[in-house]
């Protein structure tokens, strides 16, 4: 610090340094808005530390020190947790008594300077998106994702502190709190033990035993190596479809940007868009097909005939004799009734719901279940 002082006062020789901006990762419940920190305002942001033991102290050393050095000039800290203030909160809540959410136990949602940036500039990117809902994703030694809708945050993978959410360089991500308490019960291991394990030993460190860098795993022939990159994909598609976040999936950090190896490496991935995304797709889902058939059509589209014939279910062979079309059958997809298929009482696309082959009109349903023996869910 003392250092970066002096520069600055060298290469500012002819100019007067008029205030200091801090990025500070945990404002707390008081700080949903820059603030011009005092001694109080550290004195508060000094209990968050265990909030982001890794963040919180270094954010804070060169406020002390610059309080020590100047304490006439102005400082300002911003908030990595203000931008998500804005949650829902039902999206801030944990499942846990009152008395210990009163004490300040919710989720917070972390990077959100870097969130604040992109929902300023994404209008002049995609208008449609920044107006609608978006999932952004900031991958990199710390990864998170937040859902937008109009360009304000209703969700967050990180929660109350910068280890939740998606896996990391050295964080574990979400975590059964079960394997917490083996640790502790089980191993031995004490509270100093478990954090440094969380957030030093784990994520693509930890899985891989290489390196936390996605660029050394890339190159790494070892299957451990490998292992933690489809980790890493698979954890950030499973968390891509937050509540709210579906029409754009801009992204941040140095993950997307550099490695596009990294976002092809998730083998479910493949066939099914651009892997490592961080959008929920937009697409429809494709109707689910009936053997020997086309695709099932949508519900709209009820009354068009189909090529499956009313024998192919054994139970329901003498349905055509009793004035049924073996040709006109409904496309909407029921539940097979297990007295006729005992072995798989659930399965779908065997038994289907039937139109009247003489006047081709959609039979009431209870009529229809009640010829049929078909159970419609």
């Amino acid at each position: 610090m003392t250092h970066l002082v002096e520069h600055l006062r060298a290469s500012l020789a002819t100019s007067t340094l008029r205030a200091v901006g801090h990025r500070v990762v945990h404002g707390g419940v008081r700080y949903s808005h820059p603030v011009r920190v005092d001694a109080a305002i550290v004195a508060y942001l000094e209990t968050l530390v265990p909030l982001a033991p890794l963040h919180q102290p270094h954010n804070l050393a060169p406020i002390h020190a610059l309080l020590a050095r100047s304490p006439q000039l102005p400082q300002v800290a911003c908030f990595d947790t203000s931008f998500h203030r804005a949650m829902p909160e039902v999206a801030q809540a944990f499942a846990l008594p009152a008395a210990i959410t009163d004490r300040g136990v919710r989720r917070y949602g972390f990077h959100g300077l870097s969130y604040e940036y992109i929902a300023s500039v994404l209008p002049g990117i995609d208008a449609g998106a920044a107006r609608g809902r978006t999932v952004v994703a900031h991958l990199g030694n710390g990864a998170s994702m937040c859902a937008m809708q109009g360009g304000v945050s209703v969700a967050s993978t990180m929660g109350f502190t910068a280890v939740d959410g998606l896996m990391m360089g050295t964080r574990t991500g979400a975590l059964d709190p079960g394997v917490v308490l083996y640790l502790m019960d089980e191993l031995g291991m004490d509270v100093r033990a478990v954090e440094a394990m969380l957030y030093k030993e784990s994520g693509l460190l930890g899985v891989s035993g290489v390196s936390s860098d996605m660029r050394t795993l890339l190159a790494s022939a070892e299957p451990r190596a490998k292992l933690a990159v489809d980790l890493f994909c698979y954890r950030a598609r499973a968390r891509a479809g937050l509540d709210g976040g579906r029409a754009g999936r801009p992204r941040r950090a140095g993950v997307h940007r550099r490695h596009r190896r990294a976002r092809r490496a998730d083998p479910s991935a493949r066939g099914r868009g651009r892997a490592g995304s961080a959008s929920r797709s937009t697409r429809r889902p494709t109707p689910p097909t009936v053997r020997g058939s086309r695709p099932q059509a949508p519900r709209a589209r009820l009354g068009r005939a189909h090529e499956r014939r009313v024998d192919d279910c054994p139970a329901h062979a003498g349905a055509a004799r009793d004035g049924l079309s073996q040709r006109a059958i409904d496309l909407a997809p029921f539940r097979v009734n297990s007295k006729c298929h005992p072995e798989e009482p659930r399965r779908r696309g065997t038994c289907f719901s039937r139109f009247d082959g003489s006047k081709q009109q959609r039979i009431p349903r209870s009529a229809r279940d009640d010829k049929l023996g078909v159970t419609s869910w």
